[in-house]
């Protein structure tokens, strides 16, 4: 095996150099995520604030058959996760879709998707933080009477001065990270069961005060209400690429994280049904509508007591938490592979030597990460979030085909069920998705991807590991 080395090559030549799979990068991250622990993370990232308030603006959309619309939901996000899960097992590497694209559709390719990536975990992780605020004044409400002054609870379009608990939060996040991948990866695997066991706690109660009027007119806007619902609930998914960020801390990574993205899927899936189908037999779909705090308004009104509502905002507390730990984890991992290629400063790969941690990258993502939580307004930010999200989607499943027809050989820990359908429905279901979002987004969304492709040609194409070669293909 050799590889060529001719001139330096066109511009174009050196955008669509691939980087050879396989090829590891010389770290001293040390691998201590198991299968349990790796699962863990993308539960964490994918069950946060969706399921808390998916069902109020949902239900009323599709009414009691909103139970199958998550099916719908959790089916079409289970397309693009098998598409993960078949590249986690044969590029077993940190960076998630980013890494896909390098292998597959080359590097200029690869760098327009960092930039979705960098939408998706790093303003992710400063609005989930916003959320968590507000959870937390609930709870410290309900059990000592006492909430954080406006000024310093929430972001100053709102009228306050500062976001200050969201800013915490980053900053206790941060630490956990600088500590240990295995440390943070435990911390999270903890919050992830009680907040799982919270839920349960909801099914269990609502289930006791099933009515099965309640599910008496079962579909009242027929299927295009259930479309309608599975679109909005598709975003509750969001979450579990998450695991294909850890490649390079993992355990056997190619046969753990495969592994850990469908345990995720089901695990999510399950948690989600279950849920939903709890709350509509307790609760007239009617009555959804505009509900604040609705699992904690179903859970009052079939015991008739205030505990159970304090305890789903203590779990709604947690959950946030570990979305929050694990999206910044990702946000750090995939900047870290990208200072190892080369693209990014060597400052996003600089390892510390006691903790294996690379704690300078992981400072300036809480930074900013903590100045957007604290100081911007996000609430315009989401459909930038999703279309981004969407889009690393897609070349996730196109990078599956292109993979198997230049390297059908391959070494495979897991394989697409249903190949070519699989991948092929995915693209056609996240371009469907992308197809509803408002023009405006569009016009952002090419700006923020300029943004990223102007600093590659300034500064990644040329400090690039490949860039001694026009193409850095191995025969």
């Amino acid at each position: 095996m050799s590889t060529t080395i001719p001139n330096r090559g066109s511009l174009l030549h050196r955008m669509a150099r691939r980087k050879p799979i396989g090829r590891a990068h010389d770290t001293e991250l040390k691998r201590t995520i198991g299968l349990f622990q790796l699962t863990m993370f993308g539960v964490g990232a994918t069950i946060g604030t969706g399921i808390f308030f998916v069902l109020t603006t949902e239900v009323p959309a599709a009414g009691p058959a909103v139970v199958f619309s998550f099916v719908i939901a959790a089916f079409v996000a289970g397309l693009t996760a098998l598409c993960y899960a078949e590249l986690a097992g044969a590029v077993p590497v940190s960076g998630s879709s980013y890494s896909y694209a390098y292998a597959t559709l080359g590097e200029a390719v690869a760098m327009a998707i960092a930039a979705c990536l960098l939408l998706e975990y790093g303003v992710s992780s400063a609005a989930v933080a916003v959320g968590w605020s507000q959870y937390l004044n609930e709870l410290l409400n309900n059990v000592a009477g006492f909430r954080v002054p406006h000024i310093l609870s929430v972001a100053p379009s709102e009228g306050g001065l500062i976001n200050l608990p969201a800013m915490v939060l980053v900053f206790l996040c941060m630490l956990l990270l600088i500590r240990g991948a295995s440390e943070s990866a435990t911390a999270n695997a903890i919050m992830v069961l009680i907040k799982i066991g919270v839920l349960a706690m909801f099914v269990v109660i609502a289930f006791t005060g099933w009515n099965s009027n309640n599910l008496a007119d079962f579909a009242p806007f027929g299927f295009a209400g259930v479309w309608a619902a599975s679109a909005g609930i598709f975003f509750s998914f969001i979450g579990l690429d998450a695991v294909s960020t850890a490649g390079e801390e993992v355990k056997d990574p190619g046969r753990t994280m495969p592994r850990a993205i469908v345990l995720a899927l089901i695990i999510v899936t399950t948690v989600y049904v279950l849920v939903a189908l709890a709350a509509v037999a307790a609760q007239p779909w009617q009555r959804f509508e505009g509900q604040e705090a609705g699992l904690a308004q179903i859970l009052l009104e079939v015991t008739g007591s205030s505990l159970p509502a304090t305890i789903v905002a203590a779990g709604a507390v947690i959950s946030i938490f570990s979305v929050t730990l694990v999206t910044m984890y990702g946000q750090t991992r995939i900047l870290f592979t990208m200072g190892s290629d080369g693209v990014l400063p060597p400052i996003f790969k600089r390892v510390n030597p006691k903790t294996l941690t690379p704690i300078p990258n992981t400072i300036i993502v809480a930074v900013v990460v903590s100045l957007l939580a604290g100081l911007v307004p996000l609430e315009g930010l989401a459909d930038l979030v999703s279309i981004g999200t969407l889009a690393a989607f897609t070349v996730v499943a196109i990078a599956v085909i292109l993979l198997r027809r230049r390297e059908p050989d391959l070494p495979r820990t897991f394989r697409v069920p249903g190949y070519p359908v699989t991948p092929v429905l995915s693209i056609i279901a996240c371009l469907f998705v992308i197809s509803g979002l408002h023009w405006v987004t569009f016009l952002f969304f090419g700006l923020w991807v300029g943004a990223m492709m102007l600093f590659y040609f300034v500064y990644g194409i040329k400090h690039s590991n490949l860039e001694p070669y026009p193409n850095a293909e191995e025969s």
